[in-house]
């Protein structure tokens, strides 16, 4: 059976360093077998690819990659609380926060982005519950913030 770091190369996907906290919180912490992560933002190198509004400057398909990114971020962190990425054995549940222009309805294709990802790197065991909200603002005028719950082995 291949571990996630395995599944990892396999797809590509580098865990980047985990973004240091903007305020009083902490990335991720452990409770018991499981872990869960602060939201986290779409960084790219330390800088967000874009910002604004999905359905006014960003679209919804750019909002899919954009929530892949955080998802990924996300990850990062519940490894780095859980010790490392083969400790987590699936995903628990997933919340999507998409920055939204008043008419933009579109939150879950947005927020498919990290749950796909989720499914590709875990399969069976990256099925989670989710929630997609709509709000009108995120920190540094992001466009998605993703945080996870993560259940470990």
């Amino acid at each position: 059976m291949d571990t996630i770091s395995t599944r990892l190369t396999q797809l590509g996907i580098d865990l980047p360093p985990v973004a240091a906290p903007v305020a009083a919180y902490i990335p991720a912490k452990q409770h018991g077998d499981t872990v869960r992560t602060s939201g986290q933002l779409p960084f790219v190198d330390g800088q967000l690819p874009a910002t604004g509004k999905l359905g006014a400057e960003i679209t919804a398909e750019d909002g899919y990659s954009y929530a892949r990114i955080a998802g990924i971020n996300a990850l990062a962190a519940a490894a780095e609380a859980a010790g490392g990425i083969d400790h987590i054995r699936g995903i628990s549940h997933v919340t999507v926060f998409v920055a939204s222009a008043p008419s933009f309805t579109a939150q879950p294709q947005v927020a498919n982005g990290a749950s796909e990802l989720f499914g590709e790197i875990f399969g069976g065991d990256g099925a989670h519950t989710r929630s997609a909200v709509g709000v009108s603002v995120l920190p540094l005028d992001a466009p998605v913030e993703v945080e996870i719950e993560v259940l470990l082995h």
